[in-house]
């Protein structure tokens, strides 16, 4: 029954209904010229196209290209960004990041002082170019959590614990430079480079920030008093300027006072050289002077200038009162007299007897 089937499905006939010889042969399933010459060129294409992609290798922007020989790192070579021809089957290429990387790591130390002291710190690093190869031969693709985080954690207790709790925060910068260079240091034989290193936080515990904050309080409080001290000793030195300033205004005024007092001494003397001048050389100016004098008053007894002795004076009664008036040092050495106050008396020619320097007492 198949063979029928067979046979019915590849016979041919003319249009005349005349049966044809079956050329395919093999049975029926054999293939016209033009298939048999596709089909090979097909696969043919298929197996290029397979062995052009197992050949070309992109190594993308920022990374390096590790070039594998049978699963053998070669050390000679760091593939660069780009397209690479490699032998298939047998080349294989594993991209290595080589931008700068963050790595952000905590840390629980002591400080000099036994404070526990919690740090975290955040690296930035890259890996060398020119050496990708030996880093993954040495030690892989997770070179961070290898190689990295044990050295930050090492590198932070080291410095911690040189310093107090206080100086880790006094000293930051110390403490961040001596990190850095423990880092470095560590790091440099890996051909992994450190570009940066931040110490994001320092955490003490709560009873250190209470002593902590105790301490800048007691701090401000004695600043604060110096402060008050110091404004009570400048008050205190304003008050003194003050009280000097008024002392030598005062001296000043005492001594100008002087001055003028000397220099008005100084005028009435020469003013009393110039009436005595006056008085020797002048009889109007000393009638002034007697008038100025005299209080406006007659003594009860008053004697004449005529007599001598001690009746002569009692024999003179209702004379005119004179009064003495010094004329200064004169060549015989004797007191001059004033002129009655009358005019008239000034030209009777009598002399001028002195008055008596005592007045006898009233009957």
């Amino acid at each position: 029954m198949v063979d029928f089937f067979k046979s019915k499905r590849n016979r041919r006939i003319t249009p005349d209904g005349e049966p044809l010889e079956d050329v395919g042969g093999g049975g029926g399933f054999g293939f016209s010229s033009p298939l048999k010459i596709a089909i090979p060129a097909i696969i043919a294409v298929i197996i290029i196209f397979v062995v052009l992609t197992s050949s070309l290798k992109i190594v993308e922007a920022g990374n390096r290209g590790v070039l594998l020989k049978f699963g053998a790192v070669d050390t000679s070579v760091s593939l660069s960004e780009g397209l690479h021809f490699v032998l298939p089957f047998r080349d294989s290429i594993i991209p290595m990041e080589v931008r700068t990387q963050k790595i952000v790591e905590s840390t629980t130390s002591a400080s000099k002082d036994l404070q526990n002291v919690a740090t975290e710190v955040a690296l930035n690093y890259r890996i060398n170019p020119d050496t990708v190869p030996i880093l993954y031969k040495e030690i892989g693709l997770d070179y961070s959590n290898r190689v990295i985080v044990p050295t930050i954690q090492e590198s932070v207790k080291q410095v911690t614990a040189r310093y107090n709790a206080e100086e880790l925060i006094t000293k930051r910068d110390q403490v961040k430079s001596e990190i850095e260079e423990q880092i470095e240091a560590r790091l440099t034989p890996y051909n992994i480079i450190m570009d940066t290193i931040s110490i994001t936080d320092f955490q003490f515990s709560d009873q250190f920030v209470q002593a902590v904050e105790a301490k800048v309080q007691a701090e401000q409080r004695a600043l604060q008093a110096q402060n008050e001290l110091r404004r009570i000793q400048i008050e205190a030195q304003q008050t003194e300027a003050r009280a000097l300033g008024e002392q030598k205004a005062n001296i000043a005024s005492a001594e100008g006072q002087r001055q003028a007092n000397i220099l008005r001494a100084q005028g009435e003397s020469e003013a009393v050289k110039i009436i005595d001048t006056q008085l020797r050389n002048s009889t109007e100016y000393l009638n002034w002077l007697q008038s100025q004098r005299w209080d406006g008053k007659l003594p009860l007894v008053t004697g004449s200038g005529g007599g001598s002795g001690a009746g002569g004076g009692a024999s003179n009664l209702g004379a005119i009162p004179f009064i003495e008036i010094p004329l200064g040092d004169s060549s015989s050495g004797s007191t001059a007299t004033s002129a009655p106050t009358n005019s008239s008396a000034n030209t009777s020619g009598q002399a001028i007897p002195p008055i008596p320097s005592t007045l006898p007492p009233q009957q």
